[in-house]
């Protein structure tokens, strides 16, 4: 575990969506020890914001355990998509990059389609994509930047699903990310702990709505996790005080998030539905 308690180091970076390969230091995205077991062998898996952070350490925890990957994420983030390509193909597997904006129709149909021209169907879809920008007045929140929270945060993640679930079939899986702020809500992300209350209704209601076609619906609720979110939304000093107010005073890689989305995603969670798990350092919270 000593690998896993690397320290924050102050750093800010100027734009939206953060780049992974400019943190320093760099996440975790998978623990060199970690042995896969073919517990994905053969399935299609899709991943939104998947070239980096959280989407990064699931897929390429997904490809050694045997799945192959499609991943979407934003045009600004293309070195960091290009690297994880070279790791989910480094065990094996392939990976489509996909590359565009979530908040826009026309994108999500134009993905759909490439996904399903190039492997047929999909057996996981992990909605993860997701963006914030701190406010600490209330008032401070533009109809702008509520309208793009909402878009990219819930209304992408609904019309993803409802796109992508026709080549779905008995046995498959959607996973989604929410938030320890879904629980507990947060003074300065006002609009982006709405969505994520709202991520965290849509898995316990859409799991009730498909539960008869056995297709599971869960989510993963992570606390502070170091990834290019942080460094891009935050202050200096926050980066340097980042997850210490934790049970476990610091914050989480995403090495150590990324195994309960294989859990989720396996024959392991059969038994799982409308159920989200909290990796959180510790902090409790109701469920």
């Amino acid at each position: 575990m000593e690998q896993m308690e690397l320290k924050t180091r102050p750093q800010h970076q100027n734009e939206q969506p953060g780049l992974e390969y400019k943190m320093d230091p760099q996440p975790i995205y998978i623990r060199d020890d970690y042995q896969g077991s073919d517990k994905l062998k053969d399935k299609i898996a899709v991943i939104t914001g998947g070239d980096s952070g959280i989407g990064r350490a699931v897929a390429i925890h997904f490809a050694r355990e045997g799945a192959d990957l499609a991943l979407i994420y934003h045009p600004r983030e293309e070195e960091d998509a290009q690297k994880t390509k070279e790791l989910i193909e480094a065990e094996g597997r392939r990976c489509l990059l996909i590359s565009g904006d979530l908040k826009e129709l026309t994108f999500i149909q134009d993905a759909t389609d490439l996904i399903i021209d190039t492997y047929d169907h999909i057996n996981i879809l992990v909605n993860n994509a997701a963006n914030h920008v701190e406010q600490t007045e209330f008032t401070g929140i533009s109809d702008q930047q509520m309208r793009e929270t909402f878009e990219l945060n819930i209304l992408a993640m609904f019309r993803l699903t409802k796109i992508l679930l026709p080549y779905m079939a008995a046995g498959d899986c959607i996973i989604n990310t929410t938030s320890v702020v879904s629980y507990r809500g947060t003074e300065s992300l006002i609009d982006y702990a709405s969505t994520k209350g709202a991520v965290t209704a849509f898995t316990r209601s859409l799991s009730q709505n498909l539960v008869e076609r056995n297709i599971r619906v869960n989510a993963v609720a992570p606390g502070p996790i170091w990834t290019p979110l942080i460094v891009a939304t935050k202050t200096l000093k926050e980066v340097e005080e980042f997850g210490k107010d934790t049970p476990m005073e610091r914050p989480g890689q995403p090495a150590e998030l990324a195994p309960a989305y294989v859990f989720l995603a396996s024959e392991d969670a059969s038994y799982y539905a409308g159920q989200v798990i909290h990796v959180n350092g510790g902090e409790v919270v109701n469920s």
